[in-house]
């Protein structure tokens, strides 16, 4: 598409813009900005953030318009000790190393998990609807297995629920109770519907509980099933739409 109309048209960088298409990372389409690779209205722009008018202006990367690729949307069991990045600064192993040799388009992780932490993580190229599934409004609840390093008490389910004040945060589950428990320790199910950082680990250790193992089993409707560590499937359509949605309304009774 040809630069045309008004120039009162909304203007982002260069390197946003093919990034909010679904092509590649921000910083993956910096280097390809600097490296002379991609073109505006036919002339080649080096700076990442030069302004652009997504609806007007023509941008191509190799020669090749950079219309939106095909959607992909897959679901990873993510495996402990992989952090949730494209590239890490300190070398560290990432949860793309589990996507080699798939042949998949550049994906984005939707969400992300902790370095310790386990299970579902989504993937997309995607970013409206990726951007629907991580939007706090959209209330989709996640359901995580917590092994700690203690056995609960009856009361410590409910004060999960009550939550604390941490950090200017109030912290609670949604949902907490006990699935089974041994000798020395237990495992929970605590529900969140929101995502803040190391969330259930702070609330845990709120209550000098520390955390064994945390591993997510549930978003939304998705659950991580049987799905092998490392493993990775394509969601369905029906999963897809699903997870969109937003959850249904309950009304309450007094």
């Amino acid at each position: 598409m040809t630069s045309r109309g008004s120039g009162r048209a909304p203007r982002y960088g260069l390197a946003r813009i093919l990034s909010k298409r679904g092509l590649c990372s921000r910083t993956q389409a910096a280097e390809w900005i600097r490296a002379g690779r991609v073109r505006v209205d036919g002339r080649v722009v080096r700076d990442p953030e030069h302004p652009v008018r997504p609806d007007l202006d023509r941008v191509e990367v190799d020669g090749v318009d950079d219309a939106a690729p095909d959607r992909h949307y897959l679901m990873l069991n993510k495996p402990r000790g992989l952090v949730t990045t494209a590239r890490d600064e300190q070398g560290r192993d990432t949860v793309y190393r589990c996507l080699d040799g798939s042949g998949l388009p550049w994906l984005a992780p939707v969400g992300r998990l902790d370095k310790a932490s386990e299970g579902l993580l989504l993937f997309s190229n995607d970013p409206v609807w990726a951007a629907s599934i991580t939007d706090p409004v959209h209330g989709l609840r996640k359901t995580y297995h917590v092994q700690i390093d203690r056995l609960p008490e009856p009361a410590l389910l409910q004060a999960l629920e009550a939550g604390v004040d941490c950090d200017g945060e109030h912290l609670a589950a949604v949902r907490a109770g006990l699935l089974r428990q041994g000798t020395r320790n237990a495992w929970l199910e605590i529900v969140l519907d929101e995502g803040r950082n190391r969330q259930i680990r702070r609330l845990l250790q709120s209550h000098g509980i520390g955390v064994l193992r945390l591993v997510r089993v549930a978003i939304g409707p998705l659950a991580l099933g049987a799905l092998g560590k490392g493993q990775w499937r394509a969601l369905t359509p029906g999963e897809v739409a699903s997870l969109a949605m937003p959850p249904p309304v309950v009304e309450r009774r007094d």
